[in-house]
C-alpha cells in the first residue's frame, strides 16, 4: 500500500481529489472503515467521512469477515473494540454467528458483561466461553505477579538453590571476571551465583474488596474478580469480595470461580458506597490485620457523610483503607476528587492501583 493510499484511508472520501482514488483491496478496506466510522457524527460534520452507512448493505458478520481478511491483528482488535465500546454495535456480542468469528479479548468481555441480559440461552453459552478465555488470560498474568509479590524479598546471603528468579548478576560477574575472553568479547561463566530469599512469617490477615458494579466500573469488576481468585487460599490471608450498587451482594462464595462470579454480576444501577463500606466494616475480625479496599468512581449516591465517618472509624481502629479509583491493568484514575480528598483526610489511601500493585501492597502488610 502506498503512502497516498494510507492517507486516503485515514482522511476519507474528501481526500480523494488530492490522493487519488482507491482500487481493489484498498477500496475494500475503505468500505470496512466507512461501515464503522461513518457512524461518527463528528467526523461527518468535519467532512472526514461521509457518515450514514446503511447496515442492510453490510451486516456485522460480513464486516467482521472483511476486517479479519484485510487488516493486521492489532488493527482488527482496535476495530472490534471501537465497534463494541464506541458505537455500541450490540450484535457483536448477541449474534451467535458473530460470536463464532470474533477473537476473545478484554473489550469483548466488557461488552458481554454489559449485554448478557439481552442474550438467549444458546448465545449466553457461547458468550460464557469468551468470558472463560479472557479470564484465563488475565489469571495467568496476575498469578505471576501475585507469586512474585508473595515469594519473599531477596536477601544478600548466598544460596545453594539455583533458581533463575534468584540469579545474582553482579556477584556472578565478579566471580568469573578472570574467564573473560577479550578476542571473543565473551565471559565464560563457570560459577553462577544465587541469593536466598527471606521467609515471611504470615499471620492471619483479611482483605475485603468492595467493588462498585455500576456500568462505568466494568473493568474494575473484572479485575477485582480475578484478583480475589488469585489471592484466595494464600497462606495467612482471608479474602472477601463484595459487589454493590444501591444493594450489597456478598460474592465471596464464588471467588474460586471468577467466570461464574462475573456471569452473576448485574452492571448498572445507582451507587451507595456508604452502605457497602458499612457492610465491609462489619466483616473485619481483627482491625489491625485487615485491609478494606473500596473500588469505585466515588460519585456517591448515598450518604457521603456516613461514608466518611465509617472510613474514619476503620482507620482509627488500625484498619488499612484503600480507596481505589481504578483496578484495571492501566489504573487510570477517574473519580470524584472532592469526596476522595475527604476520604484521604479521614485517613484512607486514595489513588489507583493495578491488580499487581494491590497484591504487592497486601504482601508487604503480611510480612
Amino acid at each position: 500500500m502506498t503512502d497516498l493510499e494510507r492517507w486516503r484511508l485515514i482522511l476519507g472520501e474528501p481526500a480523494s481529489r488530492c490522493t487519488g482514488g482507491l482500487k481493489d483491496q484498498a477500496a475494500r478496506r475503505d468500505a470496512a472503515l466507512e461501515w464503522l466510522y461513518g457512524r461518527d457524527p463528528e467526523l461527518a460534520e468535519r467532512g472526514v467521512r461521509k457518515g450514514g452507512s446503511d447496515d442492510s448493505v453490510l451486516q456485522t458478520v460480513d464486516w467482521l469477515d472483511e476486517v479479519h481478511s484485510l487488516f493486521p491483528k492489532e488493527t482488527i482488535e482496535r476495530l472490534e473494540r471501537d465497534a463494541v465500546e464506541r458505537y455500541e454495535i450490540t450484535d457483536v456480542v448477541t449474534d451467535p454467528d458473530v460470536l463464532q468469528r470474533i477473537e476473545p479479548n478484554p473489550a469483548l468481555l466488557r461488552a458481554v458483561l454489559r449485554t448478557k441480559h439481552l442474550m438467549n440461552p444458546a448465545v449466553l453459552a457461547m458468550a460464557r466461553k469468551i468470558v472463560e478465555a479472557v479470564v484465563r488470560q488475565l489469571m495467568e498474568k496476575l498469578k505471576t505477579e501475585v507469586r512474585t509479590a508473595f515469594s519473599g524479598t531477596r536477601s544478600r546471603r548466598p544460596s545453594i538453590h539455583r533458581n533463575s528468579r534468584n540469579f545474582d548478576f553482579r556477584a556472578t560477574i565478579r566471580a568469573n571476571l578472570q574467564r573473560y575472553q577479550p578476542e571473543e568479547r565473551k565471559l565464560a561463566i563457570e560459577h553462577p551465583k544465587f541469593v536466598s530469599r527471606t521467609r515471611r512469617h504470615l499471620e492471619q490477615w483479611q482483605v475485603v474488596l468492595l467493588v462498585d458494579q455500576s456500568g462505568s466500573m466494568v473493568s474494575s469488576v473484572i479485575h477485582s474478580a480475578v484478583t480475589a481468585a488469585c489471592l484466595w487460599g494464600l497462606p495467612g490471608l482471608k479474602t472477601h469480595l463484595i459487589a454493590f450498587d444501591t444493594n450489597v451482594v456478598d460474592l465471596t462464595s464464588d471467588v474460586t470461580d471468577p467466570v461464574e462470579l462475573l456471569m452473576k454480576v448485574q452492571l448498572g444501577g445507582g451507587t451507595d458506597i456508604a452502605k457497602a463500606t458499612a457492610y465491609g466494616a462489619g466483616l473485619v475480625d481483627n482491625p489491625r490485620r485487615a485491609i478494606v479496599a473500596i473500588i469505585s468512581d466515588f460519585y456517591e449516591g448515598g450518604n457521603a457523610t456516613h461514608l466518611v465517618r465509617t472510613v474514619k472509624g476503620l482507620c482509627e481502629q488500625g484498619t488499612h483503607v484503600l480507596c481505589l479509583a481504578a483496578l484495571d491493568e492501566e489504573a487510570n484514575p477517574d473519580y470524584d476528587r472532592a469526596l476522595g480528598q475527604r476520604l484521604a483526610n479521614a485517613g484512607a489511601h486514595v489513588g489507583a492501583m493495578t491488580p499487581g500493585q494491590l497484591a504487592e501492597f497486601v504482601a508487604e502488610k503480611l510480612k
